[in-house]
Order: structure tokens, then sequence, then C-alpha cells
């Protein structure tokens, strides 16, 4: 069972690669979202940079979003590359209304991992 504090904020974590053409044109519609949700944290995660923080997920789709409420994960996978899909989306989650969490023990990992980077 997680037991994350429960005033986290909601956590939304792009996951990209440098090399990706599709993600180097979403980080700015992804940071233009961050600052419309101040109260929410926003991070930016380089797969291969990264890896030991996002394995053992598997990431083949460009952009794919991880979002956890109060720390425990309730979306992952890929989004159209739309500054509304990612509006829409953070809202329903910041809302509490995302329904319960991801069952999925690696993305619950990942997003415990997330959460604690600092």
């Amino acid at each position: 069972m997680h037991t994350t504090d429960r005033s986290e904020p909601l956590l939304v974590a792009c996951l990209c690669a440098a090399w990706c053409g599709s993600c180097r044109e979403y980080r700015a519609t992804f940071d233009s979202v961050a600052a419309a949700f101040p109260d929410a944290r926003f991070v930016w995660i380089d797969i291969e940079d990264e890896s030991d923080l996002v394995d053992p997920l598997e990431v083949e789709n460009f952009p794919t979003v991880l979002i956890a409420f109060r720390g425990d994960p309730v979306f992952f996978g890929p989004l159209t590359p739309h500054r509304e899909t990612l509006v829409r989306l953070v809202r329903t989650q910041a809302d509490g209304d995302g329904g319960p969490g991801l069952a999925d023990e690696d993305v619950r990992a990942v997003a415990a991992r997330i959460v604690r980077r600092p």
C-alpha cells in the first residue's frame, strides 16, 4: 500500500527523450500547462538520461505522461501533443475526479521514485 503524505501536490511527469523531435516541440506546451497549474508539480524526465528512475517501464510513444494524485498514479500513457489534451487531463486529476489509482506495480514504483525525487 502506498503511504504518501496526503498533502503531496499533483505530480505530472512527462517521459520523453532528447533525440525525439516531437518531445522537443512538446516541451513548450508542457511548460505552458505547468504555468497554468502552479499548485501541481510538473517534471520533465529524459528516459535515457534517467533510465534508473523509469526502469522497468517501457516508453514507446512520445509524449508519455504519468500523473499521480496524492502520490498514487492515476494516469500513465501516451498523449496527443496538444495543449488542451494535457489541460483537460490535469484538470480532471487535480479535481480528484480521475478515479481509482492504477494497479500496475511497475507504474506505482516509478511514480513513488519520481515523487521522492528532489
